[in-house]
């Protein structure tokens, strides 16, 4: 009767052993099945799309400039008015908001700008336009941002909810400065695209 049990014991101990390297092996073939396609690109019906909803055009004072820091030379301009225009979205620019900047050593340079717009109802925005400046890059490169919306509930809600990215580019006088003088840049032209 012992001798039964026992032997009875180690035929469990095997079918558990054989259970187990059994489980190891399909987790191994689901988990080498659940990676296999990763990073193929998608499938072009699943990739996302942009479509444009207006444009900015930012008015700016000339910059202050702090000079170098520990961090790189940083600088700030202030936003003083401008227009927002386009299918989806029509409004002033708030004067009184900042265009922060900070360009490193290596030439490049981030963007931090934070402002209000006025909807035509009256409703106030808020935006957030950040990004990175890299002068010098290919022919035609332009300065993306990522902007976030803070608007209050009701029609233009869906601001908040939204992702968008933006393009950055100067809006340069149709008369150039004289010569020796810094470039002027009296506003900027900002397009805004939502992410779908």
């Amino acid at each position: 009767m012992q001798t039964g049990k026992c032997l009875s014991s180690r035929a469990m101990q095997r079918a558990a052993a054989c259970l187990g390297t059994l489980v190891l092996a399909g987790s191994a073939l689901a988990q080498q099945a659940a990676t296999s396609d990763l990073g193929a690109v998608p499938p072009a019906q699943s990739l996302p799309r942009v479509e444009f909803v207006f444009e900015a055009r930012v008015t700016l004072s000339p910059a202050t400039v702090l000079g170098e820091t520990a961090m790189g030379r940083r600088q700030y301009i202030p936003i003083t008015g401008g227009t927002v225009a386009g299918p989806k979205f029509k409004g002033q620019v708030i004067p009184g908001g900042w265009d922060y900047q900070l360009r490193t050593a290596g030439g490049c340079g981030t963007i931090s700008a934070d402002y209000f717009w006025r909807a035509e109802d009256g409703a106030v925005i808020h935006i957030i336009n950040e990004g990175m400046m890299c002068p010098g890059g290919e022919k035609g490169e332009r300065t993306w941002l990522h902007p976030r919306f803070e608007a209050p509930k009701g029609p233009h809600e869906w601001l908040t909810r939204g992702s968008f990215v933006a393009s950055l580019e100067p809006d340069r006088p149709a008369t150039p400065p004289p010569a020796g003088s810094a470039p002027a840049m009296g506003a900027i032209r900002i397009k805004f695209y939502q992410i779908k």
